[in-house]
């Protein structure tokens, strides 16, 4: 993505070396914001349909700009395999320009772990910052992935310490935490469905969606539900409670 001046470069307390971009918060136009992050499996095990894992993310991205809360949403947008890359960090809806999305480029192995622990991390880190400026803020992340992490420095247990920060930390109204599983079409029952459901628990994530095999169709699904929880959640914003929980 083009290089914005508007945008700040922030470490996230904890292990490693995480870190990720936001706007400045003085340059933005509402009080009140849903920080949406979506994580998607970059690995070589998705190559198959990493295209559609692409227009998967744009047709979330639509959705959420026809929203009528389109204005209070902030969406950072990262892939991962071995290492994460931040595609673009926090920024409004109107400042994202879809057509900027380069192909996914699959390859390496898996550190889902790091991955959603750096997701989490951000999000509290950069809500912390703008609630101390007095915005109104909760937060929505979307992991998807069709692997078991094998490249990750930090453990299931270190993202449910971040994760119980977002209950215990006035710096952040809820947040939800969404891990997305699916498959390569045709290669059945692997057994990452199982994994992905303790890694889910044993993150203290709020849900587990099991897609299933990544078809055009199950990921137009995936779009649409994704589209709805961020709606939701951002709806909830002002009631002191995350939204409720969607049916896949």
């Amino acid at each position: 993505m083009p290089k914005d001046d508007n945008m700040q470069v922030t470490q996230i307390p904890g292990p490693g070396t995480f870190q990720f971009s936001a706007v400045r918060p003085e340059n933005l136009g509402a009080t009140e914001y849903t920080l949406v992050t979506i994580v998607v499996d970059e690995t070589s095990s998705v190559i198959s349909f990493a295209d559609d894992l692409l227009k998967t993310v744009k047709s979330i991205l639509e959705a959420c700009q026809k929203n009528p809360r389109a204005e209070n949403l902030m969406v950072r947008l990262m892939s991962f395999n071995d290492k994460q890359t931040e595609i673009h960090g926090f920024k409004p809806l109107s400042a994202i320009r879809i057509s900027d999305y380069l192909p996914f480029r699959p390859s390496g192995m898996t550190a889902l772990y790091d991955a959603t622990y750096g997701a989490v991390g951000a999000t509290l880190t950069y809500a912390k910052l703008l609630t101390d400026q007095d915005f109104e803020v909760n937060g929505a992340i979307y992991v998807i992935t069709d692997g078991m992490d094998n490249m990750s420095g930090v453990t299931p247990a270190m993202i449910a310490d971040k994760v119980a920060d977002a209950k215990n930390d006035d710096a952040i109204e809820s947040m939800i935490t969404v891990l997305v599983g699916l498959r390569e079409p045709g290669t059945g029952n692997n057994g990452v469905g199982q994994y992905l459901q303790q890694f889910q628990q044993d993150a203290k994530l709020t849900r587990y969606v099991d897609v299933g095999d990544a078809t055009s169709g199950q990921l137009a699904r995936l779009a649409q539900f994704v589209s709805h929880s961020i709606s939701s959640q951002s709806q909830a914003l002002g009631t002191g409670v995350m939204s409720q929980p969607l049916t896949f």
